[in-house]
Order: structure tokens, then C-alpha cells, then sequence
């Protein structure tokens, strides 16, 4: 599995997401996506499936140290009361004394930026996460946070696709020594449906869905991948094996829109880069 670095951090450059699946799914899927190569797992305290995925890991044997897991903290949980609390019911949960990424969730208009990196850097100074990082912020959150915490922001993990390719966030988090974590690579499905991915797969023998994963690593962000049916997961994890030329990614490029940003929950969500 090819690994993006950042801060001390070798991070597995596709990871499995379990965003919107039960838990029954989760503990379904797992162990396939363990056979199948996976080591990077991605949850959160929303998604309400930690627990199901500490225990399939438990069920499927998986060490420990084999596996970078990441979760995140829910805006509801910005306080100096709950924000360690939330995180030791989170390792609770999946079963581990610390996880290897921990994430502000969304920025949310409710506390500061400054506050919720303050209750960050606790969490990690008190082992609870080797890493930290954010996510759904904008460049001057994401520059705000790298100059606030006393630990490296190794990721801001942000919707990124063919549609939204973020090359302004992109630029700044490089400059910044940020990798950026592309969740909602499908786009919601359109990715799977589009034919100048499709034209793209054909020449490779490769789905649209894995051009998109392709063109995401390519460029150096991690992706995550999903899906809940096991016999899929191999399709998903089949990307490492073919590069997509500049005549691909020039074509690519042209996919981007004025309107392509999917998710943007009021409340939650910054003013978003132009």
C-alpha cells in the first residue's frame, strides 16, 4: 500500500470509510476489507458505529499495530467537560488506549477555532491519539490551527472530487506541511456514472470509481474509499497497479464546476474558499 507522510505520520494514501453504514454492515464488511489489504479505517463519533468496528477488528484478529485507525470529535463535544470525555468513550469503543488519528469534525460557528485546538492538543499530550488533525475547514482555519496547536495538524480531511478539486485549500495545505484526506470521492455517485471516467477506466481495464480513487492518490491527498457490500472491496483497493497519464488528468481537470460542492450543513460549515 503506497503511504503519504506528514509529521512523523505514514498514513496508508487509501483508507476505508464507514460513513452512513450500520453497524451490521460494518461488522459484515470488515473483515473483507482486512483480507482484501486495508489498514487505514476512518469513523467518527457521529456515524455511530465505533463500537461495531472494534468489534470486528476484535473478531477478525487484527493487530494493533497493523492498522492506522482515525476518528473524530462531534461539535457538540467542544467543551472542556465532554471533549475528553467523548474521546475516551471513542477508544472505549473501538477497543484501543489511543487511536492514531484524531480530528475536529467540522468547525461549526459556536467555538472558537483557537478553543477547540486547546482541547486537541489536550487529548494528544495525554496520549489519546498519536496525531491530530481537522477537518471541513477553510484555508484560514486550517493556517489558523497549524499556528495554534502545539503539535503538527497533519491532515484537513474535506470533500474532494473531480467536481470540487480544491486546488486553492490544496495549495495552502501544502505550504502548510498539510496533506489533505478527500472524503466523498464518488461525489455521491456521480463519479461511478461519469463517462469521461468511465472512457478513462476503459483504457485501463479499470472502473470509473477507481480512476477517481487513481486521480485522488495521484496528487498526493488520501482517499477514502466505501462500501458496505464485501465483494466490492477488492475493486476498491485495485488502484495502485496503473497511472493515469496527462492526457487523463488533463481531462479530468475539466470536470471541475462552479457548483460542485455537495456538503455544506449550515451551522457546521465554514465560508468556504471561492
Amino acid at each position: 500500500m503506497q503511504t503519504v507522510t506528514a509529521h512523523g505520520a505514514t498514513i496508508p494514501a487509501l483508507g476505508f470509510g464507514v460513513f452512513r453504514m450500520s453497524e451490521e454492515e460494518v461488522e459484515r464488511v470488515i473483515p473483507a476489507a482486512l483480507e482484501a489489504g486495508f489498514s487505514h479505517f476512518d469513523t467518527a463519533q457521529i456515524y455511530g458505529n465505533e463500537a461495531a468496528l472494534g468489534r470486528a477488528f476484535a473478531r477478525a484478529g487484527a493487530r494493533r499495530g497493523d492498522l492506522f485507525l482515525t476518528t473524530k470529535v462531534w461539535v457538540d463535544k467542544y467543551s472542556p467537560d465532554s471533549f475528553a470525555a467523548s474521546v475516551d468513550e471513542s477508544l472505549d469503543k473501538l477497543k484501543v488506549d489511543q487511536v492514531d488519528l484524531l480530528l475536529l469534525h467540522w468547525p461549526a460557528d459556536k467555538v472558537p477555532v483557537a478553543a477547540q485546538i486547546e482541547m486537541l492538543d489536550a487529548v494528544q499530550a495525554a496520549g489519546k491519539t498519536k496525531f491530530v488533525g481537522v477537518s471541513n475547514q477553510n484555508i484560514a482555519q486550517m493556517r489558523e490551527s497549524v499556528e495554534r496547536s502545539r503539535t503538527p495538524i497533519v491532515t484537513n480531511q474535506v470533500e474532494l472530487h473531480p467536481y470540487l478539486p480544491q486546488h486553492r485549500l490544496a495549495a495552502a495545505a501544502k505550504a502548510a506541511g498539510v496533506v489533505l484526506t478527500a472524503y466523498y470521492g464518488m461525489a455521491d455517485g456521480a463519479v461511478p456514472k461519469d463517462p469521461v471516467l468511465q472512457e478513462i477506466g476503459a483504457k485501463y481495464g479499470k472502473s470509473a470509481a477507481q480512476v477517481g480513487l487513481r486521480w485522488l492518490v495521484q496528487q498526493g491527498h488520501i482517499a477514502l474509499s466505501k462500501t458496505a457490500k464485501p465483494e466490492r472491496v477488492r475493486e476498491n483497493i485495485a488502484i495502485f497497479d496503473f497511472v493515469l497519464d496527462e492526457a487523463d488528468m488533463a481531462a479530468i481537470a475539466k470536470l471541475a464546476r462552479p457548483d460542485g460542492r455537495i456538503v455544506s450543513p449550515a451551522g457546521l460549515a465554514p465560508e468556504w474558499d471561492a
